[in-house]
């Protein structure tokens, strides 16, 4: 399958998508911004003492990018360690770098709402009751040139 026709299978059916009933874990990734946010629901396996990823679900509240995202992480961290899961969101984070601004802010979002799925579920072994970790995003969903524009018409008093 090409990589177009990959990404508009991810966007025509998304997978993963939807809560998880059994989830052990979730994270909170979140665009300050606009409110765009993603919920991601893991449940969690053990194999021998290894912690992974049996199984995950995301909710989200964006752009259809936001989605495809999603639906895309979602299916690569299925099945990975803990230690896989950071990995594929450190390698995720350093390709934002290469992305448009617009485009990374989604990734981000999801990469980040994996992140704190795991980190919520390292604080709970200690305090059950630990609230559900959000990461807010670095990047601007916006793209550059609307910014300035938007940022002109505030000091114009428009």
């Amino acid at each position: 399958m090409s990589m177009d026709a990959q990404l508009i299978e991810h966007m025509m059916n998304p997978k993963n998508y939807g809560t998880l009933e059994s989830a052990d874990t979730q994270g909170i990734g979140k665009n300050p911004e606009n409110g765009e946010k993603v919920a991601i629901y893991i449940r969690v396996g053990k194999d021998e003492n290894e912690l992974y990823v049996d199984d995950i679900r995301f909710q989200a509240i964006g752009c259809t990018t936001t989605v495809v995202a999603g639906s895309m992480l979602t299916e690569e961290a299925k099945g990975l360690n803990f230690n896989g899961v950071q990995n594929l969101v450190d390698a995720t984070l350093k390709l934002l770098d290469r992305l448009p601004p617009e485009d990374a802010a989604c990734s981000e979002m999801v990469a980040l709402a994996i992140k704190a799925a795991i980190d919520t579920y390292e604080k709970r072994k200690s305090d059950p009751d630990y609230p559900v970790i959000t990461y807010k995003i670095e990047n601007s969903c916006v793209p550059k040139e609307d910014n300035t524009e938007a940022i002109n018409n505030q000091e114009e008093g428009k």
